[in-house]
């Protein structure tokens, strides 16, 4: 039979480790602690998160024990990795309502009764410091030459790099620290963009507790590349369904790129290797019925399976003849028209399939707008509220984004 490890490596979730036979017998065994840890930099995760998250599900499955940390403190500095310039400072307060959010969508994923898993905040040791204590026992133990040499800072150093954020190595270092300490947490995961910070952590310590100091570190392959896979051109694609529909997530994975299908489909769903590696000859037609499976696999585990099912009758409908029933609908009121008419522009923002009036713009004069299978290439063109029939009207940017119009 195929150990756990045998199926990460399989699945292309291992980049790089520091232990490999020690991490291999933890993992296989059950016996690793584990953390990884989640900046609550916005009120949702998104879909950049997934792969953490299915990771965290899949090793919890065999025993193994996940901590989800929430950087309520490292959020206060900002992690430079894969930056070009500085975050945007955040108050407390609104860190922590951050937080609250991540912790009720991450609980879809992992099981965190009975001690199987634990969701704890950096803040709760990070903000409790004293500056100059800290750095005589911690920052003694890095030097400033090694950390500079880290791809994580290199990258910034050119476009100027504050003090504030050179801080965040040695705080995501201490949370391993304390974490060991206090949890027995033997192990960190994180992604590629995070080695050097996870290395600082396993350094700190072997040299703090002694040689004998049991800690290991594993990078996700592509966890970069799974950050990146959570903008698309319409913004952020997020957990929450208040923030990105059921059916929006839905064709997000639908629409994926031809080339990406099978690799999601082995890093992201618990679909058995054996019916993937089944598909790898599939083209066309075939190809777009894995882009289903993958699409409903994935709605289903954050959204539940009545939500998967709505999502792919929406999706599906788009292309039947005159079946709009589960489409995505936006519900105009009176106050959204001016005389009787709502200028298109306006429309294709209040239906979010634009994140501005100069993208809608752009759209318009670039062809890709159509109202009720009509192509409109006029960006002064005016919809009549009396023109929308009472199952609505379809408005579309693209081959593959749309949204029924209803009063």
């Amino acid at each position: 039979m195929m150990t756990l490890w045998d199926e990460l490596r399989a699945r292309g979730l291992i980049a790089q480790v520091t232990d490999e036979e020690e991490i291999k017998d933890l993992l296989n065994q059950g016996k690793a602690t584990f953390y990884i840890g989640f900046d609550p930099t916005a009120d949702s995760l998104h879909v950049g998160h997934f792969m953490a998250l299915c990771l965290m599900k899949r090793l919890q499955a065999v025993g193994n024990k996940p901590i989800a940390l929430i950087g309520g403190g490292t959020c206060h500095v900002g992690d430079p990795s894969g930056r070009s310039d500085m975050r945007t400072m955040m108050t407390t307060e609104k860190i922590a309502q951050n937080g609250e959010c991540f912790k009720k969508q991450m609980s879809r994923f992992i099981d965190f009764s009975e001690g199987k898993a634990l969701m704890l905040n950096n803040a709760d040791w990070l903000l409790e410091l004293n500056y100059v204590d800290f750095l005589r026992d911690v920052g003694a133990c890095f030097s400033v030459n090694n950390m500079l040499r880290a791809e994580c800072y290199k990258q910034r150093m050119e476009k100027g790099l504050s003090f504030l954020e050179f801080n965040y190595m040695i705080m995501q270092s201490y949370d391993f620290y304390v974490l060991y300490q206090k949890y027995g947490c033997n192990m960190q995961f994180g992604g590629d963009d995070q080695w050097s910070n996870m290395l600082g952590g396993t350094e700190l310590i072997r040299r703090k507790l002694g040689k004998d100091a049991y800690a290991m570190t594993i990078t996700l392959l592509l966890n970069s590349e799974g950050k990146k896979m959570g903008k698309t051109q319409a913004g952020a694609v997020w957990l929450d369904p208040n923030k990105t529909s059921p059916f929006d997530f839905y064709q997000y994975w639908r629409n994926i790129g031809d080339q990406d299908v099978l690799k999601c489909l082995r890093m992201l769903t618990f679909l058995p290797l054996e019916q993937i590696n089944e598909m790898d000859g599939w083209e066309g037609s075939q190809l777009n019925q894995a882009k289903e499976i993958l699409a409903w696999e994935l709605t289903s585990l954050v959204h539940g399976e009545e939500e998967a099912n709505k999502a792919q009758q929406g999706a599906r409908a788009l292309f039947s003849v005159g079946n709009a029933a589960e489409m995505p609908t936006i519900t105009l009121s009176d106050e959204d028209f001016a005389e009787g008419v709502i200028d298109l522009i306006s429309l294709l923002c209040k239906a979010e399939l634009v994140t501005s009036r100069s993208e809608g713009r752009r759209a318009i004069e670039q062809g890709g707008v159509s109202v009720d299978g009509e192509k409109i290439a006029d960006v002064h063109y005016q919809v009549e509220k009396a023109s929308i029939k009472e199952d609505g009207l379809i408005l579309k940017r693209g081959k593959k984004k749309f949204k029924k119009i209803c009063l």
